[in-house]
């Protein structure tokens, strides 16, 4: 998986992030330079972290899923751009203007469940770890950001779209990777 394919991948996984930093940004009277930094923080750590876990986790079984692993990436994230797309037709999250961390870690926690699978995919394919986690960590990071910021400006009408297109996003990519394995494409 080349740096392209990472980055959007990590622009997928940080849609969820995205959404509840709208949210949050939503909530907040007067907006601060914190509020997008601990959003940043909080959803771009826990999104680095996941995939890593994920890929220690796909590694450890990697030797069974080895002939089948772009199989295996296919459906991980074909499944998960599924969700996020039909999540998307959902209603809306709830508006909370807590940035405590008793608020904030079940939200990092759950919005970065997909990067977790994402990371078993990634074991499956023998994609290096340490430098696609920091590319999803730092991409979700800025987009949380500037979720918060455009969640005080214009509201959540964005919130739908974005998890929308993230979740097209994963399963082209998911196509792709097994295209590629089965020797489709190159």
């Amino acid at each position: 998986m080349g740096i392209g394919e990472l980055f959007l991948v990590g622009l997928s996984l940080s849609m969820d992030a995205f959404a509840v930093s709208i949210c949050k940004g939503l909530s907040v009277r007067k907006l601060k330079l914190s509020h997008a930094i601990l959003c940043g923080v909080y959803f771009g750590g826990f999104q680095a972290l996941m995939p890593t876990l994920g890929y220690f986790l796909g590694g450890t079984f990697s030797g069974l899923i080895q002939d089948v692993g772009y199989w295996l990436a296919f459906i991980l994230l074909a499944l998960i751009g599924a969700n996020m797309v039909r999540e998307s037709f959902g209603e809306t999250e709830s508006l909370n203007d807590d940035f405590s961390p008793k608020a904030m870690l079940p939200l990092a926690v759950a919005t970065s469940i997909d990067a977790l699978a994402v990371g078993v995919a990634f074991a499956a394919v023998d994609v290096s770890i340490g430098p696609a986690a920091g590319l999803i960590g730092v991409t979700t990071f800025v987009c949380s950001a500037i979720g918060v910021k455009i969640g005080a400006v214009f509201g959540a009408k964005f919130r739908a779209l974005a998890e929308r297109a993230g979740g097209i996003v994963l399963i082209l990519i998911g196509l792709k990777t097994l295209l590629d394995g089965l020797g489709v494409l190159g």
